[in-house]
């Protein structure tokens, strides 16, 4: 299961009460008021973590509070602060005011935080409203309520390289031979129901993120075969690996499987059609495979590639040239999709695998 949304109702915690007290010891006339204040509620904050990879985490769990400050005491001894609870998620996690409908912060780098609700502050004890004129006052304050806010977590992962391109083409398979991805591998389409990630790693200066991305239809900008739950985690990939098959399964012309899929990134936004792309005919070792990179050749313009992951063959150089032109790009942190511009800026305070594996359905 791979949850890449959640809803979330938040309560911080309140304010302890303060404390109306008086010191009476044994030879100490007039001791005067000395009743403790209460301390602070405890915060709900979200912070991006890097050792989670989904909001599979909250499913269930959807209901979050957190823990109160103390009463205050006499000798004017001050409350115990609450405890603020952590939620943890995935760098790449947009959290939203699902009541206002703005966002409160876009959490992309490890370590990123924001207060979703703040604690209530504890009570004043009763030495806080001593004066020169009132010196023995005996009314104290009661601790104030915590915020309450319904939140909106929804993931669009962070990856350097993502692979697109119609189902069957060959995706998993690829992921799991260059990347310790371990994706299920099946001969029938839409095997790839969520993202996967992998982590490629050429000797020891380089490496990169890799997603692959569930097979896209035609209609995908619309909704279509879960077009938009599959093409809002492509918005954040810094470059696109397009995947061609030369034979597909449905006899479909493979020049316009791939002007359907360039059409429904454009549809989708426009911005991802000039997203830099790399295109590779797979499954090489089919009689078909030459013809169909000369004829994509022709049609782009650009070099195509010739690869097999069950061969092997083309994968190297085709790692070398990802590498090159993420080198050519500019830092991944640029590489977001835009924000609403109501933004709450107040809260928002593996090495390739050796194993021959059977071609993919994804």
């Amino acid at each position: 299961m791979f949850a890449d949304r959640a809803v979330l109702y938040c309560r911080a915690g309140d304010g302890g009460n303060g404390c109306s007290s008086f010191r009476r010891e044994t030879f100490v006339p007039r001791g005067g008021p000395d009743g403790g204040d209460g301390g602070d509620g405890g915060d709900i904050i979200i912070e991006a973590d890097r050792n989670v990879g989904s909001l599979n985490n909250l499913i269930g769990h959807r209901h979050w509070k957190s823990e109160r400050g103390e009463h205050g005491q006499g000798a004017l001894c001050t409350g115990r602060c609450g405890e603020p609870t952590v939620i943890r998620v995935p760098p790449g996690t947009i959290v939203k005011d699902l009541e206002h409908g703005h966002v409160l912060r876009d959490l992309k780098e490890h370590g990123d935080t924001v207060t979703i609700a703040k604690g209530g502050k504890g009570g004043r004890g009763n030495k806080r409203f001593a004066n020169s004129v009132n010196r023995a006052p005996r009314e104290c304050e009661g601790g104030h309520e915590g915020e309450y806010r319904k939140v909106e977590l929804e993931l669009k992962i962070i990856a350097d390289v993502g692979l697109i391109g119609k189902p069957n083409a060959g995706k998993s398979t690829l992921l799991s031979r260059v990347s310790r991805a371990t994706p299920e591998i099946a001969s029938y389409p839409f095997t790839t129901r969520y993202p996967n990630l992998g982590l490629v790693q050429l000797g020891y200066d380089h490496e990169y993120v890799l997603a692959d991305i569930p097979g896209l239809i035609e209609g995908a900008h619309e909704g279509v075969g879960l077009g938009h739950e599959f093409l809002r985690h492509v918005e954040r990939t810094r470059l696109l690996v397009h995947l061609v098959e030369p034979t597909p399964m449905d006899q479909t012309d493979p020049l316009e499987n791939y002007k359907a899929i360039r059409d429904e990134l454009r549809l989708y936004d426009s911005q991802l059609a000039e997203r830099p792309e790399i295109i590779c005919v797979t499954k090489s070792e089919l009689p078909d495979a030459a013809a169909c990179a000369e004829l994509l050749e022709e049609l782009t313009g650009q070099q195509v590639f010739r690869i097999s992951a069950v061969t092997g063959l083309g994968l190297p150089e085709l790692n070398r040239r990802i590498v090159a032109a993420l080198q050519e790009m500019k830092p991944a942190e640029s590489i977001s999709s835009p924000l609403p511009d109501s933004v709450d800026e107040d809260t928002a305070t593996e090495n390739a695998a050796t194993d021959d594996a059977p071609e993919s359905s994804e």
